[in-house]
Order: C-alpha cells, then sequence, then structure tokens
C-alpha cells in the first residue's frame, strides 16, 4: 500500500527543512489538498505552494482538487508532472474531457466523490480513470473522524473497479485503528495526515502503517 502524506498537517513553517528528509520506503506521495473557498469553504494551496513543495522533494505529487471548475485549474499542474490529478465529480459537467486532457500530458487521472455522492455517479466515466479517491471524512474540514459507512461504500467502490485498471485511494480519518481493515478491502493508497505526523516523525510512522498494511494482506 502507498502512503500519501497530507502536508496539511504538518508544521507548514518548516517544510521546506523536513521535506527532504522523507524516505521512500516510507511515503510514497505527497498529497496536495487545493482548496478554492467555493467548492469547499476553505481557502488552502494553489498552484505556487505546490511548485515550491516540488522544489523540496523528488517524491511525487499525489494533487487533489477540491475546486469548482476544475477544468480552469488543471492545466496549472502539468509542468509539476504530478503521480496524479484528482478532481471531484461532483464539481464539473465536463468530466471525460477533463479526464483526456489530463491523461494527454502523460498525467494520471483521479476522481474524488464525497461520502454523500453514490459510487454509480462514476460508472460512465470509469474507462477513462486510471484512480478513485474516496472520501471518508466531508472535504474541507481537518481532523475528522473516518466515517462509519466508509467501509461499505470502498467495498461497493472497489467491486465497481474491478474489471478497470483502476487504483482505489482513501482519504478521511486514516490511522492505525483502520489500516488494516482498509488493506484487507484492497485500498491500494491511503492518505494520511494527523495518523503520520502525530508522532512527530513520519518516516517511522509511515513504516508503521506499511507494516499494518502488509500483515493484514497477508492474513487475508
Amino acid at each position: 500500500m502507498k502512503i500519501s502524506a497530507s502536508i496539511l498537517a504538518a508544521k507548514l513553517t518548516g517544510l521546506s527543512q523536513e521535506l527532504p528528509t522523507y524516505k521512500k520506503d516510507s511515503i510514497d506521495l505527497i498529497h496536495i489538498d487545493v482548496m478554492d473557498g467555493n467548492f469547499v469553504p476553505q481557502i488552502s494551496f494553489g498552484e505556487a505552494f505546490t511548485k515550491e513543495v516540488k522544489s523540496h522533494t523528488d517524491i511525487p505529487l499525489d494533487v487533489h482538487l477540491m475546486v469548482s471548475n476544475p477544468e480552469l485549474h488543471v492545466p496549472k499542474y502539468f509542468d509539476l508532472k504530478p503521480y496524479c490529478i484528482t478532481f471531484h465529480i461532483e464539481t464539473t459537467n465536463f468530466s471525460v474531457r477533463l479526464a483526456e486532457e489530463i491523461r494527454k500530458a502523460g498525467i494520471k487521472v483521479g476522481v474524488s466523490l464525497n461520502p454523500q455522492t453514490p459510487p454509480e455517479s462514476i460508472s460512465q466515466i470509469l474507462p477513462y480513470l486510471d484512480l478513485v479517491l474516496l472520501m471518508t471524512v466531508d472535504p474541507g474540514f481537518y481532523g475528522q473522524s473516518f466515517v462509519k459507512s466508509g467501509f461499505e461504500k470502498i467495498a461497493a467502490v472497489r467491486k465497481l473497479t474491478k474489471p478497470y485498471n483502476i487504483e482505489l485511494e482513501v482519504d478521511g480519518g486514516v490511522n492505525e485503528s483502520n489500516m488494516e481493515e482498509l488493506a484487507k478491502l484492497g485500498v491500494d493508497i491511503t492518505v494520511v495526515g494527523s495518523g503520520l505526523y502525530k508522532t512527530g516523525d513520519p518516516n517511522a510512522q509511515g513504516k508503521k502503517l506499511k507494516k499494518l498494511a502488509a500483515s493484514a494482506r497477508t492474513r487475508s
């Protein structure tokens, strides 16, 4: 399982010193939450901050656009060559066109679903996707707990995506208490915020979470 470090939970003032210390055997991706104050009530990072993050690490970026009209924002991230660019299915009427544009740039396409958004909403665009990001908290509010219906929805989405070569990513309330269950359900990437940074050593915590996931998959 890949660990995507949500730097929204990190101490941003020291990020330029911390990012170069991240080890690839502990942290696979750097999760960038782009919020516009419209689709979600908070405002966070934009392309300038994302470019700055890129300059301090060679770990691939996991760009998550929590913005309205993502077709206006997506091209701003092409030059950074992130691992993937993810937009919310609820935010655009041009999901196929947008997915094709991202793939044309040589970047993986991700689509995200809010907790209340039904899995079937992405059924028509599955052939155009490389990744589905399931929100297990409401987007835009840091520090929430994993929603109770999360495991059931993960299983439903995994069943829906099974005929396709699509990675399944989960974001929200991921920590030691649910990592093993997520692994058993076949989750490929977990976005981890406070569950990674709470100990003050994200590398050690990342390794610990990976071991929990690997152990669970061995037993299942």
